[in-house]
């Protein structure tokens, strides 16, 4: 059964397509921040480790929250990493793991990356779409993105 929530089926349906790019994004992002968890070394090791630890955590609720998003729109969600590669806009990164700089330097660049695609989204969310709860919603995502980024960039100063 649709959802008859005063938002039209075709703006559904562009939501649910914007919210499933939205969540290859951060499985991607996700997988990274893990292989980050598991080969960081050198200097603050243990710091780091636990840091990537509590990112990929919250990244980790954040693809539960929005593959929920999209269901309570009436639509499906990606599930498979081979649909996620095809529409991510992040891609997934085989270089730059190399030492610790490279690492927080890799994910730093993918959290602002899609703090701006969020930014762009919100927009188009809601005056485009009118889909307010969804760029309410998008909108806490990007905080998430935000603070985790700053946290990164405070360790390359």
């Amino acid at each position: 059964m649709k959802p008859n929530i005063d938002i039209s089926d075709i703006n559904l349906k562009e939501v649910a397509a914007r919210l499933n790019t939205l969540l290859a994004d951060e499985y991607v992002l996700y997988t990274k921040t893990r292989r980050a968890h598991w080969n960081i070394q050198g200097k603050n090791f243990n710091e780091m480790h636990k840091s990537f630890e509590r990112q990929y955590d919250t990244l980790d609720i954040i693809i539960d929250d929005t593959a929920e998003r999209v269901r309570t729109l009436g639509h499906f969600e990606l599930g498979s990493l081979k649909e996620f590669l095809k529409v991510a806009r992040l891609n997934e990164e085989h270089d730059g793991f190399s030492d610790q700089y490279h690492i927080i330097q890799n994910l730093l660049e993918d959290h602002e990356s899609v703090i701006r695609s969020i930014r762009k989204d919100i927009t188009v969310i809601a005056d485009e779409y009118k889909d307010l709860g969804t760029a309410a919603f998008t909108t806490g995502i990007m905080e998430h993105h935000e603070k985790m980024a700053w946290m990164l960039r405070s360790y390359l100063q």
